[in-house]
């Protein structure tokens, strides 16, 4: 039947920036659905605290701490994950920071930074896990990309670098890996009511509700998304409802690129 095939019962699902935000809320529709789930995040505290949460409801959720800009990192979970499950079945890239300057403005640690996380991060764990995946019978990776990978945006040079490599980098893998039976997509998220939208508002030096409300406003749908927003996005691509979408992009955004 048809609903079954949105079942992750048995799968395994690695998710990083997983310790709030889109990549919790994916984490636990994963859970929900069957999937063995392994956050990685930088925040060692916050991502125990994520994956007790889970636990507490039943959800057989692991956490791990993870610098996705850091190889040996990289490397290190992706060994560690193998030992102990075996396979990785879903991989979602989602880790990223933003800073909201121009060229001008940006120090060029913190156009370091933008790419190192948000565009590195997805190169250095795809390189570790694709060979895991590849080992077994194929496996979906999903990158988080942004509508501002698609379009440029204001005060967000680095940021919107960095997306749009996502996109094309998203693009590359699925045509490499997709003999291996690798399909590779990106979500492109609009505003999200995220913790890392709220800190948009204050690099801004913009009232947060203010900055909230603006940022809804101009939708057809006329509403910030939410993190299970996104996370539902995140399921279809990572199940075999979308057994033959590789390589594309998939906006969720209440309608904002329209």
């Amino acid at each position: 039947m048809e609903k079954d095939y949105i079942q992750l019962k048995d799968k395994v699902s690695v998710i990083t920036g997983a310790a709030s935000g889109i990549g919790y809320a994916t984490a636990e529709l994963l859970a929900e659905v069957g999937s063995n789930v392994i956050l990685l995040d930088i925040d060692k505290e916050k991502g125990n605290l994520a994956a007790q949460n889970l636990r507490d409801k039943g959800f057989n959720v692991n956490f791990l701490k993870c610098d996705v800009t850091n190889a040996r990192d990289c490397q290190h979970v992706s060994e560690q994950i193998n030992r102990k499950y075996g396979n990785v079945n879903v991989l979602f890239n989602n880790a990223g920071i933003i800073k909201r300057k121009t060229v001008v403005d940006l120090e060029e640690n913190e156009w370091d930074a933008v790419l190192n996380v948000s565009l590195k991060g997805v190169y250095l764990l795809s390189k570790y896990i694709i060979p895991i995946m590849a080992s077994h019978d194929g496996g979906s990776i999903i990158n988080t990309g942004s509508g501002w990978g698609l379009k440029g945006g204001d005060k967000a040079a680095a940021y919107c670098a960095a997306k749009a490599g996502v996109v094309n980098l998203t693009k590359a893998m699925a045509i490499d890996h997709g003999p291996q039976n690798i399909r590779v997509n990106c979500i492109c998220p609009g505003d999200t009511d995220t913790p890392l939208l709220r800190d948009e508002a204050k690099q801004l030096q913009v009232e947060e509700s203010v900055f909230l409300k603006d940022s809804a406003i101009d939708r057809p749908l006329a509403r910030l998304g939410t993190p299970r927003d996104i996370a539902k996005g995140v399921l279809f691509l990572a199940s075999d409802l979308s057994s033959w979408m590789t390589g594309t992009e998939l906006v969720i955004d209440g309608g904002g690129l329209a």
